[in-house]
C-alpha cells in the first residue's frame, strides 16, 4: 500500500487479506525448509500441491478465532469467470489451490498456482512460457473477484534461475534471478512451431529466487 491511511483502512476493512498474506508467507517458508532438509518429500507437482496445501490448512485453522470464522481450502477447483478466460475460449478456470477465508463476517478469496520443474523432465522452452501463462491467469482471477493471488515455483534446475542466456526465439520468457517484467510488455514465442499466443501482463514484476540446498524457490504475488 502507498500510504499509512491505506494500510489502516486495509487493517480495519480487509483484515482477512492481511492474515492470508502472512499465512502464505509462513506456509511457504515452512514448506521450503522442510523439503530442502528432508522433513517432507515431494517428487512431483501433485505432491508439492498436497504438502503445501496441508501446511496451509493446518496454519489456517489456527486463524479461526470464533465459531463464525472459517478457513476452507480446495484443490483443483473449477470456477466460472465473468469474462473470456485467458487460458482458452472457455469461461471455466481450474485453480491449483483455492482458499476461502471468513474472518469477522468478511470473506477473502485466495488463488495459488504452482509449478514444479525437475531437471530430469526438462521441458524447455515450454516451461518458461507456462510460467507467464499462469501469471496471466492469476491476473484474470483478480479481475474475476479473487482478492489475493500467488504464483509459486519449485525447481532443482539452475536453467531457470541463473542460465547465462536463452535462445532469441524464446528470450522474452525470462524469470531468472533479478529479472524484471514491465507491465504491458508483449512476450512472443517465435519458434517455427508456435507453442501459444503472445502474452502481456498488466503489472510490473521482479523475480527473486530463494535457494536452499539444491532446490530453488520462487514466490510471486500477483
Amino acid at each position: 500500500m502507498n500510504t499509512e491511511k491505506e494500510k489502516l483502512d486495509r487493517m480495519i476493512n480487509r483484515p482477512g487479506e492481511i492474515v492470508m498474506e502472512d499465512l502464505i508467507q509462513q506456509a511457504f517458508h515452512i514448506f521450503s525448509n522442510k523439503l530442502a532438509y528432508g522433513g517432507i518429500v515431494a517428487k512431483n507437482e501433485f505432491a508439492f500441491q498436497f504438502e503445501l496445501g496441508s501446511i496451509l490448512k493446518t496454519l489456517g485453522q489456527l486463524y479461526e478465532f470464533n465459531l463464525n470464522d472459517k478457513f476452507h481450502l480446495e484443490f483443483e477447483t473449477t470456477i466460472i469467470l465473468e469474462e473470456e478466460f485467458v487460458k482458452s475460449n472457455s469461461k471455466k478456470a481450474r485453480i491449483d489451490i483455492l482458499i476461502i477465508y471468513q474472518l469477522g463476517g468478511k470473506t477473502t478469496k485466495t488463488a495459488i498456482e504452482l509449478k514444479f520443474f525437475k531437471k530430469e523432465n526438462h521441458r524447455e522452452p515450454n516451461n518458461r512460457y507456462d510460467v507467464f501463462k499462469d501469471i496471466a491467469n492469476l491476473e484474470s482471477y483478480k479481475r474475476f473477484g479473487i482478492d489475493i493471488c500467488y504464483f509459486l515455483l519449485l525447481t532443482d534446475h539452475t536453467h531457470y534461475v541463473n542460465q547465462q542466456k536463452y535462445s532469441t526465439d524464446t528470450a522474452d520468457f525470462d524469470f531468472r534471478q533479478g529479472q524484471r517484467y514491465m507491465a504491458n510488455t508483449i512476450l512472443s514465442y517465435r519458434t517455427p512451431k508456435s507453442y501459444g499466443p503472445e502474452i502481456s501482463l498488466s503489472q510490473d514484476y521482479e523475480f527473486k529466487w530463494k535457494t536452499l540446498n539444491d532446490l530453488y524457490f520462487l514466490k510471486l504475488k500477483v
